[in-house]
């Protein structure tokens, strides 16, 4: 039952991503007492730390326990997606990086409510790219992560500021005209 109890949390802690889960959160969801939870978590990080043929490791960062790729790792993601040109990004992640560069800081709940789809993904994707990062924590519940984006957007768009981004239109003020024009 120790096992299943570990592949049950990695499953977790794997599934919410960057945002990561409290202790408590975890107690609840594992019907297990808080110490007990924590002895088994401070096991799996001790494991996940001296498994060298393993990519990833589990943090406790204030309060939150997630995945991160080890140390080991971070020169060749940087190689990865330095070699990927910004053209090659996706239509789903230009969005996404469009919303977080007008709307900075802005947590990822509030990305999904404007894109109306999951983006833990492309958030992934676009700090492995450094394109944006995280600033801080939203006084919201939970304490979710607030994104911006880095020097390296700036660079990539050659922008001086955000302020050089381009003017939205008033979205909903151009679609009450183009609903409600008599032909």
């Amino acid at each position: 039952m120790h096992n299943d109890k570990k592949a049950v949390l990695e499953g977790l802690l794997f599934l919410v991503g960057d945002e990561g889960l409290n202790g408590d959160q975890l107690a609840s969801v594992m019907e297990m007492p808080l110490e007990e939870l924590e002895s088994l978590l401070d096991e799996m990080m001790k494991e996940y730390v001296e498994d060298e043929s393993r990519g990833m490791e589990i943090v406790h960062f204030g309060g939150v326990y997630k995945f991160v790729s080890k140390e080991a790792i971070h020169p060749y993601a940087e190689k990865l997606f330095a070699s990927v040109k910004l053209a090659t990004l996706s239509q789903a992640a230009l969005e996404t990086l469009a919303i977080i560069a007008y709307r900075q800081p802005i947590t990822r709940s509030e990305i999904e409510e404007i894109r109306g789809v999951g983006c833990d993904m492309m958030i992934r994707k676009l700090l492995a790219r450094n394109l944006i990062r995280e600033c801080g924590r939203s006084d919201a519940a939970g304490r979710p992560f607030l994104y911006e984006v880095t020097e390296a957007f700036m660079d990539s768009f050659q922008l001086k500021s955000l302020k050089e981004l381009p003017e939205l239109p008033n979205s909903d003020a151009n679609l009450d005209e183009e609903l409600f024009q008599e032909d």
